[in-house]
Protein backbone atom coordinates (compact mmCIF):
# COMPACT_ATOMS: atom_id res chain seq x y z
CA UNK A 1 0.00 0.00 0.00
CA UNK A 2 2.45 2.48 0.46
CA UNK A 3 3.24 4.87 -2.21
CA UNK A 4 6.57 4.81 -3.96
CA UNK A 5 8.15 6.70 -7.04
CA UNK A 6 11.45 6.35 -8.13
CA UNK A 7 11.07 10.50 -8.61
CA UNK A 8 10.83 10.72 -4.45
CA UNK A 9 13.68 11.97 -2.43
CA UNK A 10 14.09 9.12 -0.13
CA UNK A 11 13.17 10.30 3.40
CA UNK A 12 13.48 8.83 7.24
CA UNK A 13 9.91 7.58 7.43
CA UNK A 14 9.45 6.39 3.84
CA UNK A 15 7.78 2.57 4.14
CA UNK A 16 5.59 3.74 6.79
CA UNK A 17 1.77 4.01 6.08
CA UNK A 18 0.09 6.46 8.28
CA UNK A 19 -3.86 6.57 8.43
CA UNK A 20 -5.23 9.96 9.48
CA UNK A 21 -8.55 10.03 11.19
CA UNK A 22 -7.61 13.92 12.45
CA UNK A 23 -9.69 16.84 12.94
CA UNK A 24 -9.24 20.48 13.48
CA UNK A 25 -5.50 21.18 14.34
CA UNK A 26 -4.10 18.95 17.02
CA UNK A 27 -4.56 16.01 15.42
CA UNK A 28 -3.28 17.19 11.90
CA UNK A 29 -0.04 18.76 13.78
CA UNK A 30 1.27 15.59 14.52
CA UNK A 31 0.12 13.50 11.23
CA UNK A 32 2.31 16.65 9.30
CA UNK A 33 5.77 15.28 10.97
CA UNK A 34 4.86 12.37 9.42
CA UNK A 35 3.47 13.44 6.28
CA UNK A 36 7.07 16.18 5.42
CA UNK A 37 9.65 13.31 6.63
CA UNK A 38 8.07 10.65 3.99
CA UNK A 39 5.65 8.64 5.54
CA UNK A 40 2.85 7.81 2.99
CA UNK A 41 -0.25 9.54 4.86
CA UNK A 42 -3.78 8.53 3.69
CA UNK A 43 -6.55 11.17 5.07
CA UNK A 44 -9.98 9.53 5.61
CA UNK A 45 -12.58 12.14 5.35
CA UNK A 46 -16.73 11.77 5.26
CA UNK A 47 -18.23 12.06 1.79
CA UNK A 48 -19.55 15.33 1.14
CA UNK A 49 -23.11 15.86 4.07
CA UNK A 50 -21.07 13.96 5.92
CA UNK A 51 -18.80 14.73 9.38
CA UNK A 52 -17.08 18.05 9.35
CA UNK A 53 -17.27 20.45 6.44
CA UNK A 54 -13.95 21.53 5.22
CA UNK A 55 -15.82 22.27 1.82
CA UNK A 56 -15.47 25.80 2.28
CA UNK A 57 -11.79 25.98 3.41
CA UNK A 58 -10.31 23.27 2.01
CA UNK A 59 -8.64 25.50 -0.83
CA UNK A 60 -7.63 28.11 2.66
CA UNK A 61 -4.49 28.72 3.60
CA UNK A 62 -5.14 27.27 6.79
CA UNK A 63 -6.10 23.73 5.40
CA UNK A 64 -3.57 23.73 2.62
CA UNK A 65 -0.60 24.40 5.48
CA UNK A 66 -1.62 21.55 7.32
CA UNK A 67 -2.35 18.72 4.86
CA UNK A 68 0.67 18.53 2.29
CA UNK A 69 2.36 15.81 1.59
CA UNK A 70 -0.96 13.68 1.55
CA UNK A 71 -3.57 10.96 -0.09
CA UNK A 72 -6.93 11.34 0.67
CA UNK A 73 -10.26 8.98 0.28
CA UNK A 74 -13.55 9.79 1.51
CA UNK A 75 -15.01 7.02 3.74
CA UNK A 76 -18.09 6.82 5.47
CA UNK A 77 -17.07 5.30 8.34
CA UNK A 78 -20.69 4.72 9.56
CA UNK A 79 -21.92 2.65 6.66
CA UNK A 80 -20.78 -1.29 6.90
CA UNK A 81 -19.18 -1.11 3.85
CA UNK A 82 -16.99 2.09 4.49
CA UNK A 83 -16.07 0.50 8.16
CA UNK A 84 -14.91 -2.81 6.38
CA UNK A 85 -12.99 -0.92 3.87
CA UNK A 86 -11.35 1.37 6.49
CA UNK A 87 -10.47 -2.22 8.46
CA UNK A 88 -8.65 -3.47 5.28
CA UNK A 89 -6.48 -0.22 5.49
CA UNK A 90 -5.60 -0.59 8.71
CA UNK A 91 -4.75 -4.37 8.46
CA UNK A 92 -1.86 -3.13 6.28
CA UNK A 93 -0.86 0.35 8.12
CA UNK A 94 1.80 1.41 10.70
CA UNK A 95 0.46 4.44 12.36
CA UNK A 96 -3.47 5.19 13.04
CA UNK A 97 -4.05 8.77 14.27
CA UNK A 98 -7.27 10.59 15.76
CA UNK A 99 -8.26 13.49 17.63
CA UNK A 100 -12.15 12.94 18.08
CA UNK A 101 -13.73 12.56 21.20
CA UNK A 102 -12.68 10.54 23.50
CA UNK A 103 -15.48 7.92 23.25
CA UNK A 104 -16.25 8.04 19.07
CA UNK A 105 -13.39 5.58 17.70
CA UNK A 106 -15.45 3.35 20.11
CA UNK A 107 -18.87 4.34 18.70
CA UNK A 108 -17.34 4.09 15.31
CA UNK A 109 -15.44 0.67 16.02
CA UNK A 110 -12.30 1.78 14.86
CA UNK A 111 -10.25 2.16 18.16
CA UNK A 112 -6.98 1.07 19.02
CA UNK A 113 -8.51 -2.66 20.63
CA UNK A 114 -10.87 -2.92 17.41
CA UNK A 115 -7.44 -2.09 15.46
CA UNK A 116 -4.97 -4.83 16.87
CA UNK A 117 -7.32 -7.53 17.03
CA UNK A 118 -6.65 -7.46 13.12
CA UNK A 119 -3.05 -5.75 13.68
CA UNK A 120 -1.30 -6.28 16.56
CA UNK A 121 1.38 -3.83 15.28
CA UNK A 122 -0.14 -0.73 14.82
CA UNK A 123 0.38 1.97 16.91
CA UNK A 124 -1.84 4.04 17.30
CA UNK A 125 -1.98 7.75 18.00
CA UNK A 126 -5.02 9.72 20.20
CA UNK A 127 -5.23 13.31 21.23
CA UNK A 128 -8.56 14.35 23.65
CA UNK A 129 -9.57 17.74 25.16
CA UNK A 130 -8.43 16.21 28.58
CA UNK A 131 -7.40 13.09 28.66
CA UNK A 132 -9.25 9.44 27.36
CA UNK A 133 -11.28 8.72 30.56
CA UNK A 134 -11.79 10.37 33.96
CA UNK A 135 -14.17 13.24 34.88
CA UNK A 136 -13.64 14.70 31.91
CA UNK A 137 -12.94 12.33 29.65
CA UNK A 138 -16.41 12.68 27.89
CA UNK A 139 -15.88 16.09 27.22
CA UNK A 140 -15.22 18.16 23.92
CA UNK A 141 -12.00 20.36 24.31
CA UNK A 142 -10.89 23.35 22.28
CA UNK A 143 -7.14 25.05 22.60
CA UNK A 144 -8.62 28.16 24.33
CA UNK A 145 -10.58 26.30 27.01
CA UNK A 146 -7.08 24.29 27.70
CA UNK A 147 -4.90 27.27 27.52
CA UNK A 148 -6.96 28.60 30.43
CA UNK A 149 -7.89 25.15 32.56
CA UNK A 150 -4.10 24.44 32.34
CA UNK A 151 -3.01 27.47 33.45
CA UNK A 152 -1.99 29.42 30.66
CA UNK A 153 -3.87 32.27 30.63
CA UNK A 154 -3.33 32.93 34.51
CA UNK A 155 0.25 34.01 33.73
CA UNK A 156 -0.06 35.60 30.04
CA UNK A 157 -0.56 39.45 30.00
CA UNK A 158 0.09 42.50 32.10
CA UNK A 159 -0.76 42.65 35.58
CA UNK A 160 -4.32 43.54 36.45
CA UNK A 161 -5.72 43.44 33.46
CA UNK A 162 -6.92 39.64 33.50
CA UNK A 163 -6.61 36.53 32.40
CA UNK A 164 -5.09 36.86 28.59
CA UNK A 165 -4.74 33.86 25.71
CA UNK A 166 -1.66 33.47 23.77
CA UNK A 167 -1.96 34.35 20.13
CA UNK A 168 -1.50 30.92 18.46
CA UNK A 169 -3.40 27.77 19.40
CA UNK A 170 0.04 26.95 21.67
CA UNK A 171 -1.79 23.71 22.88
CA UNK A 172 -3.11 22.13 19.90
CA UNK A 173 0.34 22.50 18.48
CA UNK A 174 1.79 21.40 21.50
CA UNK A 175 -0.22 18.01 21.73
CA UNK A 176 0.18 17.53 17.81
CA UNK A 177 4.07 17.85 18.38
CA UNK A 178 3.95 15.21 21.18
CA UNK A 179 1.89 12.87 19.85
CA UNK A 180 4.11 12.53 17.07
CA UNK A 181 7.06 12.76 19.73
CA UNK A 182 5.54 9.45 20.95
CA UNK A 183 4.42 7.81 18.19
CA UNK A 184 7.92 7.99 17.03
CA UNK A 185 9.23 6.13 20.14
CA UNK A 186 5.99 3.53 19.85
CA UNK A 187 7.68 3.02 16.42
CA UNK A 188 11.16 2.39 17.70
CA UNK A 189 9.44 0.16 20.67
CA UNK A 190 8.21 -2.09 18.04
CA UNK A 191 11.34 -2.35 16.11
CA UNK A 192 12.67 -4.48 19.07
CA UNK A 193 9.26 -5.74 20.38
CA UNK A 194 6.96 -6.85 17.40
CA UNK A 195 4.21 -5.07 19.23
CA UNK A 196 2.52 -1.64 18.98
CA UNK A 197 1.19 0.60 21.23
CA UNK A 198 -1.47 2.83 22.01
CA UNK A 199 -0.20 6.22 22.61
CA UNK A 200 -2.30 9.33 24.05
CA UNK A 201 -1.84 12.58 25.43
CA UNK A 202 -4.40 15.70 25.53
CA UNK A 203 -4.97 19.04 25.25
CA UNK A 204 -4.36 19.19 29.02
CA UNK A 205 -1.52 17.38 29.63
CA UNK A 206 0.04 18.83 26.96
CA UNK A 207 -0.97 22.71 28.35
CA UNK A 208 0.28 21.64 32.05
CA UNK A 209 3.82 20.19 30.56
CA UNK A 210 4.73 23.42 28.57
CA UNK A 211 4.06 25.57 32.06
CA UNK A 212 7.66 24.49 32.82
CA UNK A 213 9.32 25.99 35.66
CA UNK A 214 6.26 27.67 36.21
CA UNK A 215 4.83 24.63 37.16
CA UNK A 216 7.91 23.45 39.34
CA UNK A 217 7.56 27.05 41.02
CA UNK A 218 4.26 25.20 42.37
CA UNK A 219 5.11 22.23 43.19
CA UNK A 220 8.56 22.48 44.71
CA UNK A 221 8.53 26.07 46.01
CA UNK A 222 4.42 26.62 46.28
CA UNK A 223 4.82 29.91 44.47
CA UNK A 224 2.08 30.40 42.32
CA UNK A 225 3.28 33.01 39.25
CA UNK A 226 1.29 35.33 38.27
CA UNK A 227 0.98 38.04 34.94
CA UNK A 228 4.16 39.76 34.11
CA UNK A 229 3.31 41.08 30.82
CA UNK A 230 6.65 41.26 28.91
CA UNK A 231 8.91 41.26 31.73
CA UNK A 232 10.39 37.60 32.68
CA UNK A 233 9.02 36.30 35.53
CA UNK A 234 11.70 35.75 37.49
CA UNK A 235 14.95 37.20 35.10
CA UNK A 236 15.32 41.03 35.09
CA UNK A 237 16.25 42.83 32.94
CA UNK A 238 14.49 40.79 30.57
CA UNK A 239 11.71 42.45 28.66
CA UNK A 240 10.35 44.74 25.89
CA UNK A 241 11.96 48.15 25.61
CA UNK A 242 10.95 51.40 23.67
CA UNK A 243 13.13 52.86 21.29
CA UNK A 244 12.55 55.99 18.29
CA UNK A 245 10.84 53.59 15.90
CA UNK A 246 9.71 50.89 18.01
CA UNK A 247 10.42 48.48 20.21
CA UNK A 248 12.85 45.73 21.39
CA UNK A 249 13.52 42.81 23.13
CA UNK A 250 16.41 42.91 25.77
CA UNK A 251 17.67 39.96 27.86
CA UNK A 252 20.64 40.99 30.04
CA UNK A 253 19.14 38.97 33.18
CA UNK A 254 22.58 37.40 34.79
CA UNK A 255 25.14 39.25 36.63
CA UNK A 256 27.79 38.93 33.82
CA UNK A 257 25.33 40.10 30.98
CA UNK A 258 23.78 43.23 33.19
CA UNK A 259 27.64 43.97 33.35
CA UNK A 260 28.52 44.38 29.83
CA UNK A 261 25.05 45.58 29.52
CA UNK A 262 25.60 49.07 31.33
CA UNK A 263 28.83 49.54 30.22
CA UNK A 264 27.44 48.91 26.86
CA UNK A 265 24.91 52.01 27.20
CA UNK A 266 27.04 54.35 29.08
CA UNK A 267 25.73 53.35 32.84
CA UNK A 268 28.50 51.80 34.62
CA UNK A 269 27.66 53.48 37.83
CA UNK A 270 24.59 51.07 38.26
CA UNK A 271 27.05 48.12 38.98
CA UNK A 272 27.47 50.01 42.27
CA UNK A 273 23.61 50.30 43.08
CA UNK A 274 23.54 47.92 45.66
CA UNK A 275 19.69 46.73 44.83
CA UNK A 276 20.95 45.79 41.11
CA UNK A 277 24.11 43.67 42.14
CA UNK A 278 22.38 40.65 42.18
CA UNK A 279 19.45 39.26 40.12
CA UNK A 280 16.96 39.07 42.97
CA UNK A 281 17.79 42.60 43.56
CA UNK A 282 17.55 43.69 40.33
CA UNK A 283 13.56 41.20 40.54
CA UNK A 284 12.53 43.50 43.85
CA UNK A 285 13.06 46.68 41.99
CA UNK A 286 11.69 45.90 38.09
CA UNK A 287 9.42 49.26 37.71
CA UNK A 288 12.84 51.04 38.22
CA UNK A 289 15.23 49.42 36.52
CA UNK A 290 12.65 49.18 33.48
CA UNK A 291 12.42 52.68 33.59
CA UNK A 292 15.88 53.22 33.78
CA UNK A 293 16.40 51.42 30.36
CA UNK A 294 13.30 53.12 28.45
CA UNK A 295 14.45 56.31 29.63
CA UNK A 296 17.67 56.01 27.49
CA UNK A 297 16.95 53.16 25.09
CA UNK A 298 14.26 55.39 23.16
CA UNK A 299 16.63 57.63 22.28
CA UNK A 300 17.80 55.82 19.41
CA UNK A 301 16.13 53.49 16.87
CA UNK A 302 15.97 49.98 17.09
CA UNK A 303 18.87 49.35 14.49
CA UNK A 304 20.96 50.99 16.65
CA UNK A 305 20.69 49.63 19.99
CA UNK A 306 20.76 45.72 18.02
CA UNK A 307 24.29 46.64 16.62
CA UNK A 308 25.54 48.09 20.21
CA UNK A 309 24.19 44.89 21.84
CA UNK A 310 25.10 42.09 19.30
CA UNK A 311 28.89 43.64 19.03
CA UNK A 312 28.81 43.46 23.43
CA UNK A 313 27.57 39.78 23.17
CA UNK A 314 24.07 41.22 24.82
CA UNK A 315 21.53 38.77 23.44
CA UNK A 316 18.75 41.42 22.03
CA UNK A 317 16.29 41.45 18.72
CA UNK A 318 13.72 43.61 16.74
CA UNK A 319 10.05 42.65 17.41
CA UNK A 320 8.33 41.86 13.85
CA UNK A 321 5.11 41.74 12.60
CA UNK A 322 4.56 38.61 10.66
CA UNK A 323 5.04 40.05 7.39
CA UNK A 324 8.80 41.31 8.65
CA UNK A 325 9.11 37.59 10.04
CA UNK A 326 9.37 36.42 6.35
CA UNK A 327 11.52 39.04 4.95
CA UNK A 328 14.09 38.78 7.18
CA UNK A 329 17.59 37.79 5.95
CA UNK A 330 17.83 34.96 8.70
CA UNK A 331 14.08 33.53 8.05
CA UNK A 332 15.10 33.43 4.51
CA UNK A 333 18.59 31.55 5.10
CA UNK A 334 16.33 29.23 6.59
CA UNK A 335 14.10 28.67 4.30
CA UNK A 336 10.97 28.89 7.10
CA UNK A 337 8.84 29.83 3.64
CA UNK A 338 8.60 26.73 1.18
CA UNK A 339 7.24 26.43 -2.36
CA UNK A 340 4.08 24.02 -2.92
CA UNK A 341 2.82 23.65 -6.32
CA UNK A 342 -0.62 23.01 -6.09
CA UNK A 343 -3.11 22.22 -9.26
CA UNK A 344 -5.99 23.39 -6.82
CA UNK A 345 -4.27 26.91 -5.63
CA UNK A 346 -1.80 27.49 -7.96
CA UNK A 347 1.82 28.30 -6.94
CA UNK A 348 1.63 29.09 -3.04
CA UNK A 349 4.27 28.82 0.04
CA UNK A 350 3.50 27.60 3.61
CA UNK A 351 5.19 26.60 6.24
CA UNK A 352 8.82 24.17 6.11
CA UNK A 353 9.09 21.85 8.98
CA UNK A 354 11.14 23.56 11.60
CA UNK A 355 13.24 19.92 11.82
CA UNK A 356 16.55 19.70 10.01
CA UNK A 357 17.87 16.29 9.24
CA UNK A 358 21.63 16.40 7.44
CA UNK A 359 21.19 14.68 3.92
CA UNK A 360 17.22 14.76 3.80
CA UNK A 361 15.55 17.50 2.34
CA UNK A 362 11.91 19.00 2.88
CA UNK A 363 10.51 20.04 0.38
CA UNK A 364 7.27 19.91 -0.26
CA UNK A 365 6.74 16.36 -2.50
CA UNK A 366 2.83 16.86 -2.90
CA UNK A 367 0.15 19.71 -3.05
CA UNK A 368 -2.58 19.00 -0.05
CA UNK A 369 -5.36 16.86 -1.80
CA UNK A 370 -8.28 17.48 -2.70
CA UNK A 371 -11.16 15.47 -0.99
CA UNK A 372 -11.25 11.84 -2.28
CA UNK A 373 -8.54 12.66 -4.59
CA UNK A 374 -7.04 9.34 -3.99
CA UNK A 375 -9.90 7.36 -3.23
CA UNK A 376 -9.88 4.86 -6.22
CA UNK A 377 -6.36 4.54 -6.55
CA UNK A 378 -5.95 3.82 -2.40
CA UNK A 379 -8.67 1.37 -2.11
CA UNK A 380 -7.62 -0.74 -5.78
CA UNK A 381 -4.53 -1.08 -3.34
CA UNK A 382 -6.24 -3.06 -0.86
CA UNK A 383 -8.48 -5.33 -3.31
CA UNK A 384 -11.33 -3.07 -4.76
CA UNK A 385 -12.31 -3.60 -7.96
CA UNK A 386 -14.18 -0.87 -10.38
CA UNK A 387 -17.62 -2.60 -10.29
CA UNK A 388 -17.29 -2.36 -6.56
CA UNK A 389 -16.10 1.40 -6.25
CA UNK A 390 -19.00 2.33 -8.68
CA UNK A 391 -21.57 0.32 -6.02
CA UNK A 392 -19.73 1.86 -3.30
CA UNK A 393 -20.13 5.53 -4.71
CA UNK A 394 -24.10 4.74 -5.42
CA UNK A 395 -24.14 4.24 -1.82
CA UNK A 396 -22.65 7.10 -0.72
CA UNK A 397 -19.73 4.93 1.28
CA UNK A 398 -16.94 6.87 -1.03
Amino acid sequence: MPQTSSTQPRLPLNGLTVLDLTLARAGPTAVRHFADWGADVIRIEPPAGEGEDVAGRRHGFDFQNLHRNKRAVTLNLKSREGHEAFMRLAAKADVILENMRANAKHRLKVSYEDVKAINPRIVYGSISGFGQDGPYGPRAGVDQIAQGMGGLMSITGEPGRGPMRVGIPIDDLTAGNLLAMGCMMALFDRERTGIGRWVTTSLLESQIFMLDFQASRWLMGQQIAGQAGNDHPTGIPTGVFPTSDGHINIAASSSRVFARFCEAIGRPDWLDKEDWKTQAGRSADRKAINAAIAAITQAQPSAHWIDLFEANGIPCGPIYSIDQVFADPQVKHLGMATKMASPHVGDAEVVASAINISGFSKDIRAHTPDAGEHTAEILKSVGYTDAELNDMRLKGVI
